[in-house]
């Protein structure tokens, strides 16, 4: 369960939340374990096996360089992608891994590459299609200490066996919150009996964990970096990495649009939104450092949405720095607050539910972010999140090849316009809708659980399947 803006806006490295950023978490927990345990003297090997959706696409997604990356203690948050590319490159050429090398000064070195990582497709263990398990094994191939992980979605881990200490961890959490809440029904009831808007209820949940300068400052970040990652591809060109030779477009694009639109007309709102989800998208297929938004599959969806809030939004043009921050917080925590529903209720990882859990949750939380910002009432806040989600329900997970490209780019800028429309649809009417935000989650969860599994991130259906790669 997520219970900050910050649990679900996380800064990490593509091209996945759920087979790159997750694995590498839950490495990367392993080997500190394993160090706090005092384990490392008698390591002689490792045994890692991947099981679901991290093995039957794990390849292109990024999975096994991650996992590598992890059990040398290296965070996805904090590493620089070519600091990772040098780490990484040094393990292919040793064929050794360097156990706790970033966690300690005295790491055990082993033999381990991409070839040792044991896959099972076909094996789904029992609490969710992203599972993982570990061994540090002794001279005779024995374990010293063994763990079980499961990605779950968005870059969030969760150990075997510790899933009551989770739960006590969250209850902790949310009791300290003033105005709790799981679903939009509660979030709205709060914001009736407070008065506050849905930005202002998460805001006033978020200060009970830290102070709001901080939060302020950290969710600032978060735009920063969103920022830099869109700046960074549309420096990049040729082709993305992989095999299928997708060529970058932002580069291009962003050429022509400066040409076409050098003063932001607004007639040009969408093109601009496409150019920063492609761009952002691009990035995260690069290996980039993005942030993840809820998911890093869906990572430009909210950077392209935030990009017209700050650029299109009436005033836009002559706000202040601290206008533009409070602007920015408010996005952020409108959008958070839909997020929490969707993971609360659902979930956002493509594995599980397909990528109506991923696009959709990012398009529900966008257009919420946005009409918040535009002066929506909590009821318009929450038909904008609505409508998105329900426009995006059914929508399969079936990258071609097993990477974060086609049509993950693509479906990106359709889902930044969607989130776009939803919150003018919502701000032309008073609140008042047929269909709650509640109830379509609950239909997202339904969907999702009906979905065929080829169609919930195996690359063993729709495109990934009809789509000849050459």
């Amino acid at each position: 369960m997520a219970v900050s803006v910050f649990d679900l806006f996380r800064v990490g490295i593509g091209p996945s939340s759920s087979h790159t950023v997750g694995p590498m978490r839950a490495a990367a927990d392993f080997a500190a374990r394993l160090l706090a345990a005092g384990g490392l003297e008698g390591v002689r090997g490792l045994r890692v096996e991947l099981f679901g959706s991290l093995a039957a696409t794990g390849r292109g997604h990024g999975t096994f360089p991650a996992v590598l990356a992890g059990l040398e203690g290296i965070d996805p948050e904090r590493v620089l992608p070519a600091e990772l590319d040098a780490a990484l490159a040094r393990i292919e050429e040793t064929g050794r891994v360097r156990v706790c090398a970033e966690l300690c000064d005295a790491p055990r070195e082993v033999e381990f590459g991409i070839p040792d990582i044991v896959l099972r497709p076909l094996t789904i263990l029992p609490t969710h299609p992203n599972g993982m398990r570990f061994a540090a094994l002794d001279a005779a191939g024995e374990p010293l200490a063994e763990e079980t992980y499961f990605s779950v979605g968005g870059g969030f881990i969760l150990r075997e066996g510790n899933e009551a200490a989770e739960v006590d961890r969250i209850e902790s959490a949310v009791a300290e919150q003033p105005y709790p809440f799981a679903t939009g029904g509660e979030l709205l009831a709060h914001t009736r009996s407070s008065g506050l808007s849905i930005a202002g209820v998460m805001l006033a949940n978020e200060a009970a964990l830290l102070p709001e300068d901080e939060i302020r400052d950290r969710l600032e970040h978060l735009w920063r970096v969103m920022e830099a990652c869109k700046d960074s591809a549309l420096e990049r060109t040729g082709v993305l990495p992989g095999g299928l030779e997708v060529r970058r477009r932002a580069p291009e694009w962003h050429r022509r649009m400066r040409e076409r639109d050098p003063d932001r007309d607004p007639q040009f709102w969408q093109e601009w939104i496409n150019l920063v989800a492609l761009a952002v998208n691009e990035e995260n297929a690069s290996g980039g450092r993005v942030v993840t938004a809820p998911t890093n599959g869906a990572a430009g969806i909210i950077p392209a949405v935030l990009f017209y809030a700050t650029h299109y939004a009436p005033g836009a043009a002559s706000w202040s720095a601290a206008e533009k921050r409070a602007v920015i917080a408010d996005f952020f925590l409108a959008a958070a607050a839909v997020g929490v529903i969707c993971k609360e209720q659902a979930s956002i990882s493509g594995a599980e539910v397909g990528c109506q859990g991923e696009v959709g949750s990012a398009s529900s939380m966008a257009a919420a972010g946005l009409t918040q910002v535009l002066g929506g009432t909590p009821e318009q806040v929450e038909n904008a999140a609505e409508i998105a989600m329900e426009h995006n329900l059914g929508l399969t997970c079936d990258p071609i090849g097993g990477l974060v490209q086609i049509p993950c780019i693509e479906r990106n800028a359709i889902a930044a316009s969607k989130a776009v429309n939803a919150a003018k649809m919502a701000l032309m009417g008073d609140g008042s809708h047929w269909v709650s935000l509640d109830q379509v989650v609950a239909t997202m969860r339904e969907t999702g659980r009906d979905m065929h599994s080829k169609y919930k991130e195996t690359a063993m259906g729709g495109l990934a399947v009809n789509v000849v790669e050459c």
